[in-house]
């Protein structure tokens, strides 16, 4: 009787899993993606320790064994800051952040470093490209002046436009389209990189001096902002190209975590706020429904209960967005804001990013993670730990998944319970026989139940 009893109970609990509880969400399948940045420009992250190989080799080394000892799985390096390389490149000078002098060697090729230390544990590297930025911030001038005369932007002065105070290549340019997919080439062909990606600087802002260039290549859209969109459109689909030509070798981009707002299109999110598609001229949702990306990396940089940019709200409007397209969806993370010490902050300490992390794990189109940057992982306090906890979590999902047995149907769900424990549930089932698993995701105590003739645990 106890046995029928708990038969019939686990059918309803089956069937519960299957209309869904107003509690629960589904937890996307696959291996998730738990990636941190590692940010090369003005040294915020690599190098800090001293620009000699022995001090480059030294802090690779303790950067990627943090990343593996918090459970992350994946690092983007930036690999082209500024028109340069942490590589030796036929193309671009050896980046001035390596050594403290742009051109000058470091003694060795670091991304081969960093890839083979990477893949040597167990962790996947892509290169980050920043493709039309020259020089910006302080220093920006000194930094051009600074470039040798056989830099692109030396030897073609045309091609690049001034921009508050900074300097750019020309996106409108057709040569200038051809150098950056050269140079993604390059990488691709020597270098046994898991991806590439772009961040979120294309044009730098709508007042950006390209009249001429407009005039010249142009006259095909009425409109200067459509062309600039299908500057950079074709730039994405080129490097798509490129990137298809490898095996393994994901492209990516990482853009500004608003697409548009909803007074400006009723397909834009319920936002208010800078929009990558009108500012900078990203039309993110043409990338993902061309199907010109294989992973895009929405950076939503703002607290859950944001009036103007909520984070729920962008993370959900993005899970639509690619829902039934083949680009997999990761959410940029803003570490760097955690920490902060006013009581009155949502960011204080790190309980904004582990709110967040729990907000994506309830998101079923959500299939990982990044983190900016690397630095803030031990700049704030308990982040590392929040992080290594979450990362051991999906760990134990992933391990109970892969005991499965082969099934006809398969379901997977959180559940909160009334004391506001998350539990998650797996179900899978062929005809009358199956498998239930519970999980607490705080305590990681397991219970599998098998039904149809198998023994009850």
């Amino acid at each position: 009787m106890k046995r029928l009893i708990r038969l019939t109970a686990m059918f309803l609990l089956l069937t519960i899993l299957i209309t869904g509880l107003a509690q629960s969400a589904d937890v996307s399948s696959g291996a998730q993606l738990r990636g941190v940045w590692v940010s090369t420009a003005y040294q915020i992250d690599y190098p800090t320790q001293g620009t000699s190989e022995k001090q480059l080799k030294k802090q690779c080394a303790e950067i990627l064994d943090e990343v593996q000892a918090c459970g992350l799985n994946t690092v983007f390096l930036q690999v082209r800051p500024m028109a340069d390389a942490f590589y030796p490149s036929d193309l671009f000078p050896w980046s001035v952040y390596l050594t403290g002098k742009v051109g000058k060697s470091p003694g060795f090729d670091p991304l081969t470093y960093w890839v083979e230390q990477a893949h040597q544990r167990g962790l996947k590297l892509h290169a980050w490209i920043n493709p039309y930025r020259i020089s910006k911030g302080a220093e920006a001038e000194q930094m051009f002046q600074n470039l040798p005369d056989s830099h692109p932007a030396k030897q073609h002065p045309d091609w690049v436009v001034k921009y508050d105070g900074g300097y750019y290549f020309d996106p409108g340019i057709p040569e200038v389209r051809e150098l950056i997919c050269a140079g993604v080439q390059e990488i691709v062909s020597g270098y046994d990189v898991d991806g590439i990606q772009f961040d979120d600087y294309f044009y730098p802002a709508p007042d950006f001096d390209d009249d001429d260039t407009y005039r010249k290549y142009g006259k095909d859209f009425s409109s200067v902002y459509d062309w600039r969109r299908d500057n950079v459109n074709q730039l994405v689909q080129s490097v798509k190209a490129i990137t298809d030509t490898k095996s393994g070798c994901d492209f990516g981009i990482s853009p500004s975590g608003i697409w548009r707002n909803r007074t400006s299109d009723v397909r834009g999110s319920d936002t208010q706020g800078y929009e990558s598609y009108s500012q900078c001229y990203a039309d993110a949702v043409t990338w993902i429904e061309s199907g010109w990306l294989d992973y895009i990396c929405p950076q939503i940089y703002w607290n859950i209960g944001f009036d103007a940019a909520d984070y729920r709200t962008l993370a959900k409007w993005w899970a639509q967005t690619v829902k039934g397209s083949d680009t997999k969806l990761y959410i940029g993370m803003a570490a760097y804001k955690a920490g902060g010490v006013d009581a009155q902050t949502e960011w204080q300490g790190c309980g904004e990013i582990v709110r967040q992390l729990d907000c994506n794990a309830k998101i079923a189109e959500i299939s990982g993670f990044a983190l900016f940057s690397y630095r803030d992982l031990a700049r704030v306090d308990g982040l590392t730990a929040a992080v290594t906890k979450y990362c051991g979590e999906q760990e134990k999902q992933m391990q109970v998944k892969e005991q499965v047995p082969a099934s006809d149907s398969v379901i997977d769900t959180l559940i909160q319970t009334k004391d506001g424990v998350w539990e998650r549930i797996a179900a899978a089932w062929s005809g009358l026989k199956g498998m239930i698993w519970r999980e607490s995701t705080d305590t990681g105590m397991k219970k599998a139940d098998r039904f149809g003739g198998l023994l009850f645990v």
